[in-house]
């Protein structure tokens, strides 16, 4: 079988806006499974760049799933961008030290956890992930969508901020589909039964399992 190597950083011969971005991920805290792809129109060292607020002592975790495409200039806001909400003022305080040192005492920052990308997730250009989100296998987000609400898998959303457009499939084939996995399956699998992924016919996707 000749097969894509999912160590490669440019997988399409002399393009190079086009990367399988664990290959390029520096960050500890991104993680990107395989195959999972990153456009840029200029250059896809701009993916770290736009995880924004990403800071090692909030340990916030980006993670996204196999075989997902994000198109350019998607962007991460992650925990490190929020503020104290229950209080007379937002701002910062603390952060600064000396004598505002001790003015979180008792507090915290909110934290609303990693955020998520499932596996076979198309994101659209320009669009933006909010902290804590979690993005269900199979879904599509519309270009320069506001994500701030987990989106359910297979679902296709838009807006600002992003609501339910539809969904792709009835709620049992979806539900086979979660079944299915066939991200998880090894890729000399995938590979045998590519035509299988690029048509609507789950019969024959589940006699493939």
């Amino acid at each position: 079988m000749n097969i894509p190597d999912k160590d490669i950083r440019f997988p399409i011969e002399h393009h190079d806006k086009l990367c399988f971005l664990k290959n390029i991920i520096t960050n500890p805290l991104i993680k990107v499974g395989d195959y999972t792809y990153y456009d840029d129109f200029e250059n896809v060292e701009n993916f770290e760049k736009n995880v924004k607020y990403h800071f090692d002592f909030n340990k916030d975790e980006l993670i996204i799933g196999k075989f997902c495409m994000i198109a350019s200039g998607v962007e991460f806001i992650m925990n490190g961008g929020n503020h104290l909400m229950d209080a007379i003022s937002t701002y910062p305080f603390s952060a600064f030290g000396k004598n505002w040192a001790e003015a979180m005492d008792g507090k915290a920052f909110p934290n609303k956890g990693n955020t998520v990308i499932g596996n076979d997730v198309w994101i659209g250009y320009g669009s933006v992930i909010m902290p804590g989100v979690t993005i269900g296998d199979g879904a599509v987000i519309a270009t320069k969508s506001l994500v701030s609400k987990d989106v359910p898998p297979y679902a296709v959303v838009g807006g600002h901020p992003a609501k339910l457009i539809k969904m792709r499939f009835s709620e049992n084939d979806i539900q086979r589909l979660l079944d299915i996995k066939w991200w998880d399956w090894p890729i000399e699998k995938i590979t045998r039964n590519i035509k299988h992924l690029t048509k609507i016919d789950i019969d024959s996707l589940e006699q493939c399992v």
